[in-house]
């Protein structure tokens, strides 16, 4: 009975250690927190409130209800922001921007006392919006085609100025959408059709010139060869016709001697035939 009782003392002191270290696990459990890879944290103190020092990648303290972290993605984050806005000359103009964004670390605190956790939505829009009104107005539709790298760095360069403003740090920006209203298109659509039918104009008026070239120089030539035959009848008598009707002559008989269906018979007249006598 004795060595039961001590059995029995020893199990509940067991029972206790394993209650005190799954109560101290639980307690050191509440107070870490994980920070995953790409990602910052700020702590929240109650008493002194955001502190300064941010807290980078891995597993870190802090004390239970008095402090609470909040996590921040510091990666590079794609937004697409769509403005439609009237150009220099009062064309419609729809455009999107693409943005690749990220906080700025060492300014983390300063981010979520002046903006929070959705800084992102407070200020990309906006500051978006703002720029690309301002840029777009002072080109007109077709520069706005033609330079659209000049508007796009034009974009860049204002973009960063302001988001210098808010600790934001823009790792690229470009046009990815470009278009205008459907009185503008209709427009372009005329003037392609216009310039394609000029240039098919401008095309025929060259071919009739060229042809009407081509007459004037045969004619020339036609012109100059009668001449020359003229001379030479005068010179030389009718010995160059002869000549010209023994090389039709030899053309002919050179393509008669071709055909399978061409018997040729004496001059004379006298021609024997084979005949079989009865």
């Amino acid at each position: 009975v004795h060595g039961e009782f001590k059995m029995a003392a020893y199990l509940n002191k067991l029972g206790y250690f394993g209650i005190a270290v799954a109560a101290a696990g639980s307690v050191v459990n509440a107070t870490l927190y994980n920070v995953e890879a790409g990602h910052r944290a700020v702590i929240f103190d109650r008493f002194r409130g955001i502190l300064t020092e941010v807290a980078g990648e891995g597993t870190h303290f802090y004390v239970p209800w008095v402090q609470k972290p909040y996590l921040f993605d510091v990666r590079s984050n794609p937004r697409n922001i769509p403005v439609i806005t009237p150009s220099k000359d009062l064309q419609t103009v729809n455009i999107t921007l693409r943005l690749l964004y990220r906080p700025r670390v060492e300014n983390l605190p300063a981010i979520y006392t002046q903006l929070g956790q959705d800084y992102d939505e407070r200020v990309l829009p906006s500051i978006g919006n703002e720029v690309l009104k301002a840029i777009v107005a002072q080109f007109d539709a077709g520069e706005l085609i033609t330079q659209r790298e000049v508007v796009s760095a034009a974009c860049r360069e204002a973009l960063n100025q302001r988001a210098k403003d808010f600790n934001i740090i823009l790792d690229d920006i470009s046009i990815t959408h470009l278009t205008f209203g459907t009185e503008f298109t209709r427009a372009v659509e005329y003037k392609q059709v216009a310039q394609q039918e000029a240039e098919r104009a401008r095309f025929l008026v060259e071919q009739a010139e060229q042809e009407k070239l081509a007459n004037i120089i045969r004619a020339e030539g036609d012109s100059t060869a009668g001449e020359l035959i003229s001379q030479a009848l005068e010179e030389y008598g009718n010995g160059l016709i002869e000549l010209r009707k023994i090389d039709a002559s030899k053309e002919i008989a050179a393509t008669l001697a071709k055909s399978r269906n061409v018997s040729y018979l004496p001059g004379n007249g006298n021609m024997l035939l084979g005949l079989n006598s009865a």
